[in-house]
Order: C-alpha cells, then sequence, then structure tokens
C-alpha cells in the first residue's frame, strides 16, 4: 500500500454504506430481541450470567434485558441507553421505545437505499414526531378533579402496565396494591417511601400492603416485645467499644490489673454514653452498627428496644418514615428529632420474624410484603410492581391518560399519514414511513399473540377513520376491541416520552457515516 495508514495497526474503519448498514443492522438486531417481550402476550428471557454462581434472571422487563447485555455494536448501545432512560424516567415503555427506534431504523434504511439523504429523512422524522404528539394531545383524558374517576384511571393504568408482566394472573391485586400505596405519597415521586420486602413462601396472592414500616431485623434478646406509643431515635453510632478490642490496639501495661483498669474506664465510658442516649427520653434505639451484649442490657434494663444493624437503606426509610433524623452525637438531646408511631411489635411473616412499626407520623409510608414461589418470581414481581409504581407515580402529577392496546399508535399514525399527504417533496416519504413505524407496535402485539397482524391491523386502521374511535388489538378475544369499555389506559406521560426518545434516538444513529473503532491497548509494552 502506497498510502500511509492513519490510524494505529488495529484500529478499524468502516465508512459511508457500511458504516450505516451496521449500524442499522446492529439496532434491528436489539429491537428483534425485546420485541417478543412487548404486549399482554409478550414472553420472558432468562438471563445466564457467566459470573460467579452463575446467576438466572427471569425478565419481561426491556431495561433489564438490555442492561444485562454486553454488546459491541455502537448502534445498539444507543437503544440500551435509551430504554435505560426510559426506566429511570417514567419506569414503563422500555420496550416500546426500543421497538420503535429499531422500527423507524428499518425505515430509513429503505428510504436510504432510495437514494433519500439521511438528513431529509430526519427532518422527516422530526415533523411526523411533532403531528403524532399533537395528534395524542387532542385526544388524552384528565380525570384530575374527579376523585373516584381518576383512581380508576389509575387502577386501569396499573392494571395495563402489568398485564404484560409475570403479575397479569393477579393483577387486580397488584394494581390495587400498587395504587394504594402511591395514593399515599401524595404526589410526590419519590418512591423511596415505599419499601419492598421480598420474601419467600406462599403463592404471589399472599402478597399484601402495610401502611406501617416493617424493619427486616429481629428484636433482641430480654427485649420488650411491644412498645406502644413509641419514642425512636434512629442513630448511626458505634456501640462496641465496652471491650478493648485485642486486635488493632498496642496497649503496653505493667500488670494485668493495669487492663482491667483500663477496660473498665471504656465500660464506664460505654455506661455514659447509653445513659445520654436513654435520657433522650426515648423507648425505642435504633442502629446502624453493632450494639454489644453489655450496652444492650443497659438499653434492656432501662425498657428500651434497641435494634442493632439496621441496613442503610432501611435506617434511612424509617428516619423518613417516624419524622426522625438520623443522630450521631448524643451531648445535646433537645437539638436530635425523634421519631415517633403508635406501635412497635413483632409480626412473623413465612419463617421469619420482622418489626412492625405501625402508626407512623408520615401518612405516606408503607412496606409493600411481596410472597412467591422462589426468588427469581420475586425479583421479577419486584421489577414489575416498581414500573407500576413508577407509572403510577408519574401519573399522579401529570395526569392526563390515553387508552392503550395500540390505540395510541394509530391515532398518531392516522395523523402522520394525513401529514405526509400535504406535505410536499422527498420528506413525505419519511413522515409516512414515520407513520408505518408506529403501526409496527399494534402488528408486534398481535404477532406475539400469535393473531393475523396484517388483518388485525388493516380492520384497525378502517375503524380509526371513523371520528372518535376507541378500537385497539383486543389480545385475548384475538379481534379489534373496544378500548374504552375494556379499561385499557395508559399514562400520557409513558407514550409521550416512548415517541420523543425513539424519534431522537433513530436520529442519531441515522446521521452515523463512519465508525472508528480505536486500537486495543497492548499488555506487554509494560516491561
Amino acid at each position: 500500500m502506497a498510502v500511509e495508514k492513519l490510524f494505529k495497526d488495529e484500529a478499524t474503519e468502516e465508512k459511508g454504506d457500511r458504516a450505516r448498514m451496521a449500524s442499522f443492522i446492529g439496532a434491528m438486531a436489539i429491537a428483534d430481541l425485546v420485541k417478543t417481550t412487548l404486549g399482554p402476550k409478550g414472553m420472558d428471557k432468562i438471563l445466564q450470567s457467566t459470573g460467579r454462581g452463575r446467576s438466572v434472571t427471569v425478565t419481561n422487563d426491556g431495561a433489564t434485558i438490555l442492561k444485562s447485555l454486553h454488546i459491541d455494536n455502537a448502534a445498539a448501545k444507543v437503544l440500551v441507553d435509551i430504554s435505560k432512560v426510559q426506566d429511570d424516567e417514567v419506569g414503563d415503555g422500555t420496550t416500546s421505545v426500543v421497538v420503535l427506534a429499531g422500527e423507524l431504523l428499518r425505515e430509513a434504511e429503505k428510504l436510504v437505499n432510495a437514494k433519500i439523504h439521511p438528513m431529509t429523512i430526519i427532518s422527516g422524522f422530526r415533523m411526523a414526531a411533532e403531528c403524532a404528539r399533537n395528534a395524542l394531545l387532542e385526544k388524552v383524558v384528565d380525570n384530575k378533579q374527579d376523585a373516584e374517576k381518576f383512581k380508576s384511571d389509575l387502577m386501569k393504568i396499573a392494571m395495563t402496565t402489568l398485564s404484560s408482566k409475570i403479575l397479569s394472573q393477579d393483577k387486580e391485586h397488584f394494581a390495587k396494591l400498587a395504587v394504594d400505596a402511591v395514593m399515599r405519597l401524595k404526589g410526590s415521586t419519590n418512591l423511596e417511601a415505599i419499601q419492598i420486602i421480598k420474601k419467600p413462601g406462599g403463592s404471589l396472592t399472599d402478597s399484601f400492603l402495610d401502611e406501617g414500616f416493617i424493619l427486616d431485623k429481629k428484636i433482641g434478646i430480654g427485649q420488650p416485645k411491644r412498645i406502644e406509643n413509641a419514642k425512636i431515635l434512629v442513630a448511626n453510632t458505634a456501640m462496641d467499644t465496652d471491650k478493648v478490642k485485642i486486635y488493632g490496639a498496642r496497649v503496653r501495661v505493667d500488670s494485668m490489673s493495669k487492663v482491667a483498669e483500663i477496660e473498665g474506664a471504656e465500660k464506664d465510658k460505654m455506661r455514659e454514653k447509653v445513659q445520654k442516649i436513654i435520657s433522650h427520653g426515648i423507648n425505642c434505639f435504633v442502629n446502624r452498627q453493632l450494639i454489644y451484649n453489655f450496652p444492650e442490657e443497659l438499653f434492656a434494663d432501662a425498657g428500651v428496644l434497641a435494634i442493632e444493624h439496621a441496613d442503610f437503606e432501611g435506617i434511612e426509610r424509617l428516619a423518613l418514615v417516624t419524622g426522625g433524623e438520623i443522630a450521631s452525637t448524643f451531648d445535646n438531646p433537645e437539638s436530635v428529632k425523634l421519631g415517633q408511631c403508635k406501635l412497635i411489635e413483632e409480626i412473623m411473616i413465612g419463617e421469619d420474624k420482622l418489626i412492625h412499626f405501625s402508626g407512623c407520623e408520615m401518612g405516606q409510608a408503607c412496606t409493600i410484603v411481596l410472597r412467591g414461589a422462589s426468588s427469581h418470581v420475586l425479583d421479577e414481581a419486584d421489577r414489575s410492581l416498581h414500573d407500576a409504581l413508577c407509572v403510577l407515580s408519574q401519573t399522579v402529577n401529570d395526569s392526563r391518560v390515553l387508552l392503550g392496546g395500540g390505540w395510541p399508535e394509530m391515532v398518531m399514525a392516522k395523523a402522520v399519514d394525513e401529514l405526509a399527504r400535504k406535505t410536499p417533496g422527498k420528506k413525505s416519504h419519511a413522515i409516512e414511513a414515520f407513520s408505518r413505524a408506529l403501526l409496527a407496535i399494534p402488528t408486534i402485539i398481535a404477532d406475539n399473540a400469535g393473531l393475523d397482524s396484517a388483518e388485525l391491523v388493516s380492520q384497525l386502521r378502517a375503524e380509526h377513520h371513523k371520528e372518535g374511535s376507541t378500537a385497539g388489538i383486543d389480545v385475548i378475544s384475538g379481534s379489534v376491541g373496544d378500548m374504552a369499555e375494556l379499561g385499557i389506559s395508559e399514562a400520557f406521560k409513558v407514550k409521550q416520552a416512548v415517541l420523543l426518545s425513539a424519534t431522537e434516538a433513530a436520529e442519531m444513529i441515522l446521521r452515523v457515516d463512519e465508525i472508528i473503532t480505536c486500537a486495543p491497548r497492548r499488555r506487554e509494552d509494560r516491561m
């Protein structure tokens, strides 16, 4: 080769069409991977890690599947990222966003092959996305004023979200749990206050919502088992200094009696600390670190319930729930905010004993206890419930609701099609392609249920040409159904996020015309 090479030995570059091919194919492969999980009849995936313990995850959640993949293709990584963002932002629609982006790229590929410039396609997509969003905005329903209706909207949304997950059998039960939990939050989207405890055993229907707060700990020996009108001090402090630790401490002494003196001094220090803590007028002390036998004994004598080693999240949540603050010094009792609750008692769930705080300061907190056959089922139930909680907490703030079941996509596709007919020039091809990509979602929902998708989608399209149609795909009966009657609803916020993220991701991948992979670092040349 006469031409000097620009890059190092192993670096590669893909130019022009080849680069675009690579990124299209990668993105479409990712979309095809998750598209079978879409819809009420979607299938789950088993993810097996090759790490220690070869842990197995069974999941239906698009973001979870994509997070666990290690992907080499650059364009595919963009899709993984949008699904992650969708998960953080609204919690649900992680699969839809990837599928839509993949379909947009599939359509874009045809247009590029027909010699339409990517920038033309992008500007067409931009117009189409704007138009689709406006079409949805015209059709939203907002029942914020009417509490009863709003609650039933929330129930419908929760049931729709859960129907594509493992909880679909008992979706009414879980939708109720999720709606109750979110209603207690009174509009904050902070899901920290909802604690989910997973206990293997029983069946999924045994799961329940508890208004109090449950700490996954046992009550220590010789301590009161139940306390009414508890005053709680939540602390993060070392309560294990009453003995001289042999390791790590070096003390030069003349005789053993000196050691005893030192130990005595340590004990007195501890006793003083315990006195200080008790002088706050508390009857429950929760600590993040160890509590040794000696201070525990002192607490028990004073009739104070001492709980050690509460995990950090538990502590933070407990402080949040009881209205206390986490303290680490105890010199001025008047400045420490104590937590309060009406009753602390020990309860049994399955085999385990847990501590239950009820009648808390903040009515916002609650605990959902999930039961299930195995840890995999529980993990998946946790993920599904988390999705539902995210969507609901977003909906409480932005109470606009749409119908589900492929209805929003049909509405958008219809509006976008009309726009394509009005738009002159090459852009109209791109706009039309956008509407075809939107139609792919109801098509895939029907395909996953093993229905004749072409037939159903064309029926849907005809239905939607009538004004104010509420038709969507009813997967259960395998025909076009009335979404308003079936009570299948989705949150507007989720749909909007799906639409905008997918369009932007597709745009980003379309702009690519060169992929440069840098040379791997060599290990040997350290010598």
